[in-house]
């Protein structure tokens, strides 16, 4: 098993991994270039959220010599789940929802509507559409709720 609890050492890995998929991922839909290229930077993030002690406890990250995708887990939910965009379609997401499901027992996760993409693989993995959504904050996009 290449899954592990994250470490300090780590945290500019799964910041830089995070900041690249999500300028992929959401900026073609939100378009907000200030978030995307000026707000979103890895030793902010480090410094202000992935460093914060009670969200590292939440982190495992699959390493197999290369830090290659993370996934925080909070109770029974899925909070994120990236792979660096270099290694996607490698099986490393699905270790690692695998891994969440059999180890954390999660039940239910939120992804952006309009990530099809996530949205379709959550469900490859069990998850459904359960009805719910919310609006992401700050934004004009909803977010849909999965559950197994």
């Amino acid at each position: 098993m290449h899954i592990r609890k994250a470490e300090r050492k780590d945290l500019s890995r799964i910041a830089e991994i995070f900041v690249f998929n999500n300028r992929t991922n959401f900026f073609p839909i939100f378009k907000d270039p200030e978030f995307s290229f000026k707000e979103l930077q890895v030793v902010p993030l480090v410094d202000h959220y992935f460093g914060k002690e009670e969200i590292l406890n939440t982190i495992y990250v699959y390493d197999d010599g290369l830090i290659k995708g993370f996934i925080q887990i909070s109770g029974l939910e899925i909070c994120k789940l990236y792979v660096d965009t270099f290694f996607q379609s490698a099986g490393i997401g699905s270790a690692l929802i695998e891994y969440a499901i059999r180890e954390h027992r999660v039940r239910t996760l939120w992804a952006l509507e309009k990530n099809k993409r996530a949205v379709s693989f959550y469900q490859r993995h069990g998850f459904l559409l359960n009805g719910q959504k919310k609006l992401e904050e700050g934004t004009i996009e909803y977010l849909v709720q999965l559950e197994r």
